[in-house]
């Protein structure tokens, strides 16, 4: 039952974005809703109720995803300047989304170099 809730949740979240910008054209409240950190805060809920029973683990696996989750944000934000950059330039959709998420990539695993470097492990 807990595995139906999660994924009617997620589902609904996706859903909701794509009724706002589509349907209603309203792309700034849908970039709104998208921003937020809907996915961290229900993980955040998830982890705190599947680990009642070890609340040193709980406390530890939370912070963790929450430090995590901060480290990886950062590279993944030029994604958000680029696509619209490249597709104003003529890159139709798919070449473009591939070529975001390879840099997002790079970017990430350049993320983790630095922080390795400065004794940061995620």
């Amino acid at each position: 039952m807990l595995l139906v809730l999660k994924l009617v949740l997620s589902a609904g979240i996706i859903y909701l974005v794509n009724e706002v910008v589509i349907r209603h054209s309203r792309p700034a409240l849908g970039s709104l809703i998208a921003s937020l950190p809907l996915v961290s805060l229900i993980t955040f809920v998830w982890i705190f109720y599947g680990m009642k029973d070890d609340p040193d683990a709980r406390t530890q696996k939370l912070a963790a995803h929450s430090a995590g989750v901060f480290w990886f944000v950062i590279p993944s934000l030029p994604m958000f300047l680029i696509f619209p950059w490249l597709l104003k330039r003529g890159l139709s959709f798919w070449p473009n989304l591939i070529v975001c998420c390879v840099i997002t990539m790079i970017l990430y695993a350049g993320m983790v170099m630095v922080l390795k470097r400065f004794g940061i492990e995620i």
